[in-house]
């Protein structure tokens, strides 16, 4: 699964993040696509990362992933620590953003998986007016239990004939990278992509924080503020323990595994 040419990156308890700014992310899936390569993209934030120490085989899903983004500030600031001055946030909006504009002069199609019914076609139909000429694969709205066969075989000649170049999970962490993993190699597609609340924020169905927040690494707080009762265990529990973890091991005190 790995790209002819592998990215730099660092081990944060146990993830390996990619070394990356916007720039590289987008050259990167240009690679891969004019090399018909097979790979995911996982966005890393505080969240999946501390989950990741809980959960091996999500831990083993991201570690598989051809591209781990920085998508939460606290990871740029451990790989400027760790001596990556090249790192940047690559924030998973932004990415499927930048990645819509950046494909149209290049023929690029997209495939929308995920969200509720009727998201991803708001996204699309605001995406479309941002990106005039753009391209668009596919749209769906799948349900929330497990495909059963037959849907996926249903799913993978959907995608067959589709023919994108992009395929965009909105599942959710950490759905969204485990069902990634899960497919990587079934779906005839170069690159899968797990952007999560994406599909929400920019169908504009969910605030975004203010880019003063968002810098200073504060967005985690915005969003505990639009949604406390969904959110007050993912920011007032694991937020600490990342807190924790990762001074321990920017200490030497505790060794993350080593990615697997």
């Amino acid at each position: 699964m790995n790209a002819p040419e592998s990215l730099s990156s660092f081990n944060l308890l146990g993830v390996r993040v990619s070394v990356l700014n916007m720039p590289l992310a987008l050259h990167t899936l240009e690679r891969w696509i004019e090399h018909g390569e097979r790979q995911y993209v996982c966005v890393a934030n505080v969240h999946t990362v501390t989950e990741s120490t809980r959960h091996p085989d999500l831990r083993r899903a991201m570690n598989h992933a051809g591209m781990v983004t920085p998508d939460g500030m606290p990871l740029v600031w451990m790989g400027l620590w760790w001596g990556h001055s090249s790192i940047a946030r690559v924030y998973g909006p932004e990415l499927l953003r930048q990645a819509c504009r950046f494909g149209v002069p290049r023929g690029w199609r997209h495939y929308f998986y995920g969200g509720a019914p009727g998201v991803a076609e708001r996204l699309v139909e605001r995406l479309s007016r941002e990106n005039p000429g753009l391209q668009v694969a596919g749209v769906e709205s799948p349900p929330f239990r497990p495909l059963t066969e037959r849907e996926e075989e249903e799913l993978v000649e959907r995608v067959q004939v589709a023919a994108p170049h992009l395929f965009w999970v909105g599942l959710g962490a950490p759905k969204q990278e485990l069902w990634m993993a899960e497919h990587a190699g079934k779906l005839p597609v170069p690159v899968m992509l797990g952007v999560g609340a994406a599909f929400d924020f920019l169908a504009g169905l969910k605030p975004q924080a203010p880019a003063w927040m968002q810098r200073a690494g504060l967005e985690w707080l915005f969003r505990l503020m639009s949604e406390p009762k969904r959110l007050w265990r993912r920011y007032l529990v694991n937020n600490p323990r990342f807190i924790w973890l990762a001074l321990s091991q920017m200490l030497g005190w505790w060794r993350p595994p080593d990615g697997d």
